[in-house]
Parts: C-alpha cells; structure tokens; sequence
C-alpha cells in the first residue's frame, strides 16, 4: 500500500482536492494517508464495498474506546443516541422509528412551502450590488424548511444555524481546543432547547415531525426523550450542512460552466441535481471501523483497523463515469456516493435532493443575470467540502 503525505488543512488541498485525489488514485483503490494514520479507499469500487459491507461500521469496537474528556461530556450525551454513529441493533431499532415519521410522502409534501421560501429569498436579494449567496439564500433555505418541519419557531432559525454550525465543527480536519469547548456548549443548549420543546409536544400535539417522532411505534417501542432529541439534532446538522454546501458549490458550477437556462428545465433538474452532487459534493470523507479480519481489494484490514472512504474521489473515478473531471449536467444517470451508502444512506437524502430540484430552478428564474464576482474560496472545513462565500450579482 502507497502512503502518501497531504495535509487536509493545507490551503492549496482545501481549495483543490480533487488533484491530489487523483493522485492517490494513480496508485491503487487504497493507499495509507500519512496524516490520518490510517488506510483510505479512493476508488468508486472500494468506497462503495467498504460502505456496505456489514463487516465495517461507524461504531468504534467496545475494546479501542477510551473516556470521554470531561470538557466534551455534553456533546457525547447527544452523539451516544446518534443513529450515524451507532451499529444494529441499536442503528435498526433507531433508524425504523425515525422512518415512521420522516416518510417519503411526508418529505414530498414540503415540496410547496419550499418553492414558496426560495421565491420570497430570491426575490430580496440585492439587484444593484454583489453579495453572499450562502447567507442570503443557501444557509435560511434549509434551516427554516427544517424548523418548520420540526415544528420550532422559524425565529429560532439563526440559533439553530449557530448550534449545528458549532457541533459540525468536531467532524473537521481543523477542529481545535475551542472549537471542542463551542461544540460541548452547543450541544448543551440544543439539547435543553428541545427537551423543552418536547414536551410540550407531548402535552400539546401538532402536525409536526417532533409529534410524529413521538407517536413513531413498531411493536410497543418508541423512541426516548434522548433518542428523539438527538435524532432532531441531526437531521438539522447533517441536512442542513449538506444542502448549504451543495446549493452553494451547484451554483458555483452552473455560472462558471456557464449552463443555460434548459439545465433547469423540468426535464433535466434532477439529472442536473445529481451531477452538482457527483461533482463537488458537500462531504468528502466519512470513516468506518473493520469489525473482523477482512481484504478488501488486496489490502487484509484487521478488527479495530480505521479506513477513510473518500466520497469526493469516488464520485470522480474514471473507472466509474466518463470524463469525470467534465461537469456534465446531461450526463446519463448514475448512482453517485455523495449520500453515503449501504447501513447509513443519509436519511436526509431525499430531502436535500427535492430542495435543491426546487430551489435552484427559482434561484435563476428570479436572477437570470446571476454572475460570479471575484473567484469563490472553499473554508477550511474538511472533510465537509463547502464555499466560505459565494460573491455574485446581477
């Protein structure tokens, strides 16, 4: 196995990692990424074998796991109850409540309240001067779809939007002393927020997800108040960082490939969606534990092994898709791993998607003239893989 050298935190690497994951890739589906410590799968092939091969998991083995650090207890509180961070039977149990509620049809039915908030954001924007399309448009989309989905006031949005903000920031290459003192903070008040919240869900029901979480049953079993308040936590955490980046980095690729107005059409959105998803996703590294001795395209890992699967190279493998370097908005359907796959397909999915099949036809209808202003940074936040700001006008 190759190892190599690259720092996640280097700005050359944040602003381009696509060129240093093709480089990785030149020498096999798996190579040992020196920073991390550990093997990392770079081809479409492997990732996608090691997301759902049960022998992986996100569940660290019961003999590697060392105390939790005081100064981090409240946010762990919240993550121990987490469906992406737990293996069945447990995940199962979570995972089948939570779909009780977060249904397809349930999710479909946003589809109005969407399309109306992304008409009212788009119709404020500024017309005379540039300005920042994530904190105009990309970032009150989805935390307020998300806080009316849950039922929580939409006042609440920019509170939300600092706690999730806050509690991601442990998931980054980046993340420091501090940024884990904010997190354990976050954590804390998002938890105490919605145990209130919750009961008085109980006491008064709505039509809401927060109501449906609670009455979610599968053979007399419901979720717990901590089980409901973490699973409400992620759905904005996860959800809503992920539809930020990708409305952000989709539109960055529609203006600088210059797609015209037929991208959008009703008949070419979703195919358009999926290649703003393969091309620059939101998330580019999500890791697994091996369970048991186990090979993987000639590299054996052994049980408490860690491998990173690099979701961003994976949905660039030219193994995998024609010129994958192209954006390429009529490009034929293919699966992409931009979601995950296998046990912990993102159960936020169909949401961001039907946000963005929405959202983003609006956005240019209202603004045709949309242009880029100055060249868009990436933040330093990997393995999330999002714009610092997106400077437009027009």
């Amino acid at each position: 196995m190759q190892h190599l050298t690259q720092s996640p935190t280097d700005p050359a690497f944040v602003q381009a990692p696509y060129t240093f994951y093709d480089r990785a890739r030149a020498h096999g589906p798996i190579f040992w990424w020196d920073d991390y410590g550990m093997a990392a799968a770079v081809s479409h092939a492997a990732v996608n074998s090691i997301l759902r091969d049960r022998r992986f998991g996100r569940e660290e083995p019961a003999e590697l796991r060392q105390p939790v650090p005081d100064h981090l207890a409240p946010f762990y509180a919240v993550e121990n109850h987490s469906m992406l961070e737990l293996e069945p039977p447990r995940h199962t149990r979570l995972r089948g409540l939570v779909l009780r509620a977060f249904t397809s049809r349930r999710i479909a039915a946003l589809g109005p309240e969407i399309a109306a908030l992304a008409q009212d954001l788009a119709s404020r924007l500024p017309r005379d001067t540039p300005f920042d399309l994530l904190t105009s448009f990309a970032q009150p989309l989805p935390v307020r779809i998300i806080a009316r989905l849950l039922g929580v006031p939409e006042t609440m949005a920019p509170e939300l939007l600092r706690w999730s903000n806050a509690m991601v920031g442990m998931y980054q290459a980046s993340r420091s002393l501090q940024m884990e003192h904010e997190a354990a903070t976050a954590a804390a008040d998002f938890a105490g927020f919605l145990r209130d919240y919750v009961a008085k869900r109980r006491a008064r029901p709505g039509d809401d997800l927060i109501t449906h979480l609670i009455a979610a049953e599968s053979e007399g079993d419901r979720l717990s108040t901590d089980e409901l308040i973490t699973t409400c936590i992620l759905l904005l955490n996860a959800g809503h960082e992920a539809t930020v980046h990708s409305i952000g980095n989709g539109v960055k690729a529609l203006l600088e490939h210059r797609c015209g107005p037929e991208t959008l059409g009703p008949e070419r959105i979703a195919a358009t969606v999926e290649e703003i998803l393969r091309w620059d996703p939101p998330l580019h590294l999500f890791t697994r534990w091996a369970y048991e001795e186990v090979q993987v395209m000639g590299h054996t890992f052994q049980r408490g092994d860690r491998v990173a699967c690099l979701l961003g190279a994976a949905n660039r493998d030219p193994h995998m898709y024609d010129a994958p370097q192209r954006f390429k908005p009529n490009r034929p359907a293919q699966g992409n791993l931009a979601f995950g796959g296998g046990l912990h397909f993102c159960v936020g999915a169909p949401l961001a998607r039907l946000e963005l099949q929405i959202a983003l036809p609006i956005l240019f209808a209202t603004r045709p003239a949309l242009k880029l202003v100055g060249q868009p940074q990436y933040a330093n936040a990997y393995h999330f893989h999002g714009l610092e700001r997106l400077m437009v006008r027009g």
